[in-house]
């Protein structure tokens, strides 16, 4: 793997680096790239593509009607009714 500019690296995150953070940084960064290229070295042909590595499922429930406060109950209590309806105050 070629040497890491740390400095282009920290210019692109917008983040100022003292000397010794840079040598300790662009180690640790070498170091990521490298295991990287030794990932990509797998054979994963075989190996279908994921999102997760568990298996997960949907744990919503199923949607139920269910009886709900009348509309005359619902906007008792709005400071603003247009018939049916919440008013609100115009914003744009």
């Amino acid at each position: 793997m070629g040497s890491i500019d740390i400095n282009y690296v920290a210019k692109l995150a917008r983040i100022r680096l003292a000397d010794s953070e840079k040598e300790h940084l662009a180690k640790d960064l070498s170091n990521i790239l490298n295991y990287i290229d030794k990932l990509n070295q797998l054979n994963t042909e075989q190996v279908p593509p994921t999102s997760h590595i568990l298996g997960l499922q949907n744990v919503f429930r199923e949607d139920e009607v269910l009886p709900s406060l009348k509309i005359d109950e619902v906007l008792d209590n709005a400071p603003m009714k247009d018939g049916t309806s919440f008013k609100v105050p115009r914003i744009i």
